[in-house]
């Protein structure tokens, strides 16, 4: 137990709780509220909203590169299992698919409600009460707004909520002495 323990300290020092995801997901829901607010045909917008997400990878990476942390670090076994985590992501992708023909105005309202569930697991990766939080935090709030406004507007506060996380991580960071 204590050496998972020292490889879940060793992981959340190098990378920094995973910070360059969070802020590179700043990025992508911008990206989603600037495409959600166009006027485009329904079909259209949601194509394009499944395209803002697909530059994840390379924005977290060059945030990495900037912040001082390699994503692809293999350096630790639980890289393997944040992998996972990630990859649990892509299932269910496959109900917002469904969603983009079966209630298409929703798929933004749904894309969050996944994107929010899916940081649960890693609360426990990185010993974190902010990931914990906004897992909670983001399904519940996209599920409310979603089911009383437009796309725009839960596309809007997942930036503002995502900003909320930066700050809220960055603060746990600290305490970690990860940023000084």
């Amino acid at each position: 137990m204590k050496e998972l323990d020292e490889l879940r300290n060793n992981i959340i020092v190098r990378q920094k709780k995973g910070l360059p995801f969070i802020l590179a997901s700043v990025v992508i829901w911008l990206l989603i509220t600037i495409v959600a607010d166009i006027d485009l045909n329904i079909g259209l917008k949601n194509l394009l909203v499944f395209c803002c997400s697909a530059p994840l990878l390379p924005i977290s990476w060059l945030i990495g590169k900037r912040i001082g942390v390699d994503i692809f670090e293999k350096g630790n076994e639980l890289s393997q299992l944040g992998l996972l985590f990630t990859l649990n992501q892509v299932l269910y992708l496959l109900i917002v698919a469904w969603v983009f023909n079966a209630v298409p105005d929703k798929m933004i309202m749904v894309f969050a409600m996944v994107f929010g569930a899916h940081l649960l697991p890693y609360s426990w990766l990185y010993k974190s009460k902010a990931y914990r939080f906004f897992a909670i935090l983001i399904p519940i709030l996209a599920l409310a707004l979603g089911s009383l406004c437009s796309g725009v507007i839960v596309a809007g506060a997942m930036v503002v909520v995502e900003i909320a996380f930066v700050l809220t991580l960055k603060q746990e960071m600290r305490r970690w002495r990860l940023l000084e």
